[in-house]
């Protein structure tokens, strides 16, 4: 498949979505690639029945209900979407960039915006779970009611483990967390929250076996105590996340700790090429799904006025769009 687009975001998240609403609006034809089967990047692949609290407008909107409204908001603009491919090669033009897909694909674009959150990620392994994943062991929960009535047990300190707690105790028969340490690296509101709930928390612990055909237990090593046997139907390996930016990081972008660095603008050191979201790097950013939003508006404005000189750097508001 060969493709000419104006625009092609690389990254199908908030702050992908966001960029090809602020695209269309800005005249621009868009197209959007994602490694992902869906639109809505980690928020969909991780916590889709999470509730979000920092959102603008919105007190509190659940993971899945945002990206769908951004998948809506972005639909007046007709954007393609390449899902389920990754980008793997970038080449300048005379007149632009040509970006090579993993299946084959080629798309001709007069820009690039990165905006690939925290890249690929691939979820930190549970000892004991080897051969579990799929069959009684998940990392991430896209459908709570999955778990409606079972004895769930999570593993790990951080916001993940603790977010799930939250979510799954109202369904589940029973939660159990299991953490290796005592101290947790989850946000102290998070840990008490949970623990008023009534949650049973177990540290200086590890999971030393799984057990049953469907899973029905699991046996913990409490540091100095015997080994106790919880029942369980699903084990969550909150245990955290390594990531890359996979193929991106061949491409000569300048790079501070995985992520890329950026201009005012949003430029990259680049010629066409920006980013914004997670993946952008600058002095005193804060990573926020709000930033990411307002950074995406940034990029587009800029990348408009890059391609027709012409063009306003200020599109004028929204609101007197007839």
């Amino acid at each position: 498949m060969e493709l000419d687009v104006d625009l092609l975001v690389v990254g199908a998240g908030p702050t992908g979505l966001f960029a090809a609403y602020y695209a269309g609006f800005r005249e621009l034809k868009i197209a959007l690639v994602d490694a992902l089967p869906e639109p809505g990047g980690q928020v969909t692949a991780m916590y889709p029945e999470k509730m979000i609290f920092d959102v603008a407008g919105f007190p509190a909107i659940r993971g899945r209900d945002l990206v769908n409204g951004l998948v809506e908001q972005a639909g007046q603009y007709k954007p393609t979407y390449l899902l389920g491919r990754q980008a793997r090669t970038l080449e300048s033009t005379e007149d632009g960039l040509t970006i090579g897909l993993a299946d084959g694909s080629t798309i001709r674009a007069g820009a690039v915006l990165i905006t690939a959150g925290m890249g690929e990620f691939n979820p930190r392994p549970l000892p004991a779970g080897d051969g579990w994943l799929g069959r009684g062991m998940v990392h991430f929960v896209p459908v709570l009611a999955e778990h409606a009535g079972q004895h769930v047990v999570i593993v790990g300190g951080g916001d993940s483990a603790f977010d799930w707690a939250l979510a799954l105790h109202p369904i589940a028969a029973s939660v159990t967390l299991v953490h290796r340490r005592a101290n947790f690296r989850a946000h102290a509101a998070t840990v008490r929250q949970v623990r008023e709930l009534g949650v049973e928390i177990i540290t200086d612990a590890e999971v030393l076996e799984l057990r049953g055909d469907p899973l029905s237990e699991v046996d913990i090593k409490v540091k100095g105590e015997d080994v106790k046997t919880l029942p369980a139907q699903t084990v969550v390996a909150a245990l955290g996340f390594t990531a890359d930016l996979g193929p991106i990081e061949s491409w000569g972008l300048e790079l501070d700790h995985r992520a890329v660095v950026v201009d005012t603008t949003m430029k990259t050191k680049l010629d066409r090429v920006y980013a914004a979201g997670d993946v952008a790097q600058y002095p005193g950013k804060v990573k926020l799904i709000a930033t990411g939003f307002g950074e995406a508006a940034t990029a587009v404005n800029n990348i408009a006025v890059m391609l027709n000189p012409s063009a306003h750097l200020f599109p004028g508001h929204s609101s007197d769009a007839s």
